[in-house]
């Protein structure tokens, strides 16, 4: 604000904003002097340094583009050849398939992990339960690590229903939460009947597996002795609810359509996504089995996996439904692990990368492009470049940015993002906004993550609404008769009702206040104001709806509100 003050009286008093110090030297007058100083300072000491560091994230910008530019190439190719993973003849019975005995099966254990998540854990479980393959071949596991006594009593006569039903179910409880996820799925590898089973399959509390989930991913194992990872699709019950989960559609869209894919049919390794996927048993055995010294348990034992040679295959038709987080701090929770976690992981596991036996160009791809270059240098230069360095340079006009780093380029790149979700283009302008939004949050989880700083170890399990759930199941009430309900399934006329809101009854929600992104968009609203005595188009409009953008999340006006 000072800042902006001193240029507008400048201005005011006619001397040109860019003009040259010795001009200002001949106007008599402590106020002009002192601006002259100011120029000085600025022309001599600020903004070299501002143009070095502006150049520096806009290399950094332009390499990260070209390696988005190469994951779509590589995925438009993927699409052009129809290339796609094919199970080996006799890789497996088809669901139709009425002859095929259980022999036919391999034994697969099927495990729920979940923490205090009562609004889905009977969605997960009946899913389950459901699977199209033999009983007398899979078993499911449910690991409550939930520390609310009616949460855990809901979830253990959940699991009883299904027992009644002849299904293989078995309940278990951790009183204490070592690990978090990791511990909890160590604790239950550690059973001894785990070694009757081949494959482990594991499913968050989110997750609705369709019935042939297992017939259409298990087989992919037949046939292939290194294969140690199938991973499906996700896809998302409540991506149009807000504004907030469809733009978190479109990220994990260009996620799993192109950048799972192309990993998977050019490099056979990619980031396990933590659920919805099948692992060889053996492979999690030989790759150390489940570590609890990160927060992305999953992308470690992947990454581990990969180093002992495990093949990883990405199966994109079959999908998995889940559920988004629909309030802003949910997704800022989740985020920050999710970013925390792999600058955690890279300084546990650089040495053991160079030290592995895998080639050259495998190390290359970790190190440089799964680590550095998509989870450190990406939201690196996204908040330093778009949230610190632009609106400096309104105040430091000697140091520039051009208008196609500003606009042209992240434009094509919020397009090919975008792509793989179609039907979301009208939300193009909001997304690129509100990824330069999220960068604050991915910078400061990058950043504790990479000097293990104290909010790198946080463990918070992502607030789910239920609708997944209730949603469908109410759907059904006028389809479904009532005698054809089974005695395990819930009673569809008392949810029905139960999820009509009761205006007495409704909590009372509020909105959070967000610090950072109020201040910063205090300053970029204030860059904003100052670029207009530059006469400097694109830059001013960038900065007031980047602006606008941080104090809409700022106030926590998008998606739904904390209860």
């Amino acid at each position: 604000m000072l800042l902006l003050a001193v240029d507008v009286a400048a201005h005011i008093q006619g001397w040109h904003l860019g003009g040259a110090v010795p001009d200002l030297l001949a106007v008599e007058g402590f106020f002009a002097a002192a601006y002259a100083s100011w120029m000085r300072v600025r022309l001599e000491y600020l903004a070299p340094g501002l143009q070095f560091l502006a150049n520096a994230c806009v290399v950094l910008f332009l390499i990260q583009s070209a390696d988005r530019l190469i994951l779509c190439l590589g995925c438009l190719w993927i699409k052009l050849k129809g290339i796609k993973p094919v199970p080996k003849a006799g890789g497996g019975k088809g669901s139709d398939d009425v002859e095929a005995g259980a022999d036919e099966f391999p034994m697969v254990l099927v495990q729920i992990p979940m923490c205090n998540e009562k609004e889905v854990y009977q969605q997960s479980i009946g899913a389950v339960c459901n699977l199209d393959w033999p009983r007398s071949n899979f078993l499911v596991q449910v690991l409550d690590d939930s520390d609310d006594a009616a949460t855990s009593s809901l979830i253990k006569e959940e699991v009883e229903k299904w027992q009644r039903e002849g299904v293989r179910i078995l309940y278990r409880h951790r009183v204490i939460r070592d690990g978090y996820k990791a511990g909890n799925l160590k604790s239950a590898m550690n059973c001894s009947y785990v070694k009757d089973y081949e494959f482990v399959v594991i499913f968050d509390a989110d997750f609705q597996p369709q019935a042939d989930f297992l017939k259409r991913t298990v087989p992919h194992f037949k046939g292939n002795e290194d294969v140690g990872l199938v991973q499906a699709r996700w896809s998302f019950v409540n991506k149009d609810e807000n504004l907030l989960t469809r733009l978190q559609n479109i990220n994990l869209c260009f996620h799993f359509e192109v950048e799972q894919q192309v990993n998977g049919v050019f490099l056979n390794f990619f980031g396990f996504n933590g659920t919805a996927g099948v692992w060889r048993i053996k492979a999690l055995e030989d790759s150390g089995g489940w570590m609890e010294r990160t927060t992305v348990e999953d992308m470690d034992i992947a990454v581990r996996a990969h180093l002992k040679g495990w093949k990883f295959l990405y199966i994109n038709d079959v999908e998995c439904q889940c559920e988004l987080p629909e309030s802003y701090e949910a997704y800022r929770k989740q985020q920050h692990r999710w970013h925390s976690g792999p600058m955690q992981l890279f300084r546990l596991c650089f040495v053991d990368i160079i030290k592995s036996k895998i080639g050259v160009w495998k190390k290359f791809n970790l190190i440089f492009l799964f680590f550095l270059l998509r989870k450190l240098i990406l939201p690196f230069y996204s908040f330093t470049l778009f949230c610190i360095i632009l609106p400096m340079t309104m105040f430091v006009p000697e140091a520039e940015l051009p208008a196609w780093v500003v606009c042209y380029i992240p434009a094509t790149m919020s397009l090919l993002n975008i792509l793989p979700a179609p039907k979301s283009f009208p939300f193009i302008v909001p997304y690129l906004l509100f990824e330069n939004t999220m960068s604050v949050t991915k910078f400061n989880a990058m950043i504790s993550g990479l000097f293990q700083l104290g909010s790198a170890y946080e463990w918070v399990v992502t607030k789910k609404s239920g609708r997944s759930s209730e949603g469908d199941l109410v759907a059904l009430v006028e389809k479904q008769p009532k005698q054809q309900r089974v005695g395990s399934a819930p009673n569809l006329d008392s949810l029905a009702k139960e999820s009509r809101p009761k205006k007495d009854s409704k909590k009372k929600k509020h909105n959070r206040i967000y610090q950072k992104e109020l201040a910063l968009s205090f300053l970029l609203l204030t860059a904003a104001a100052r670029s207009l005595l530059s006469v400097q188009g694109i830059h001013f409009y960038f900065l007031l709806f980047q602006g606008v953008s941080f104090l809409v999340v700022g106030l926590d006006l998008i998606g739904e509100q904390v209860e």
